[in-house]
């Protein structure tokens, strides 16, 4: 059995973390809004074309939240225990993931989907890093 100590550095990462719980609950509350907006209520998850002349513009706003939702798990697992062995490197690509995924969220939800690939795209490498330094940890218990 290995006992693992936090870095005092460590701290970042969990500051990365609350940081992105934060941009969930603002994604969250943008589709909230654009529920109303869109008349699209609970409990319908997508709105219907055939049904909703702006289904499509409601649709990309929630596939926005979903997306980063559906990665979110991945996110987190990687960003605090990668985050164990390499704090400051995991601290900067998850706050670099957060940003991305801002800009992804924000993209997607002009209603053009291509958008939120202009800077949202930048979260794959982030998310790529972060996995890395989640390997290196598994790693290093292994060799020890």
């Amino acid at each position: 059995m290995t006992a693992v100590e936090l870095p005092r550095e460590y701290g970042y990462v969990v500051l990365v973390f609350f940081s992105y719980a934060l941009l969930n609950f603002w994604m969250a509350l943008q589709v909230g809004k654009a529920r109303k907006k869109y008349k699209v209520f609970y409990p319908t998850l997508y709105a219907i074309e055939s049904e909703n002349k702006d289904a499509k513009l409601f649709n990309c706003v929630q596939r926005g939240h979903q997306n980063s939702l559906e990665l979110m798990p991945l996110f987190f697992a990687t960003l605090l225990v990668g985050g164990i062995r390499h704090p400051l490197i995991a601290a900067v690509l998850g706050a670099a993931y957060t940003v991305a995924r801002f800009f992804y969220f924000r993209g997607y939800s002009t209603g053009i989907p291509d958008n939120r690939l202009k800077i949202g795209a930048l979260n794959f490498p982030a998310i790529f890093g972060l996995m890395g330094c989640t390997a290196s940890f598994g790693i290093s218990l292994l060799l020890q």
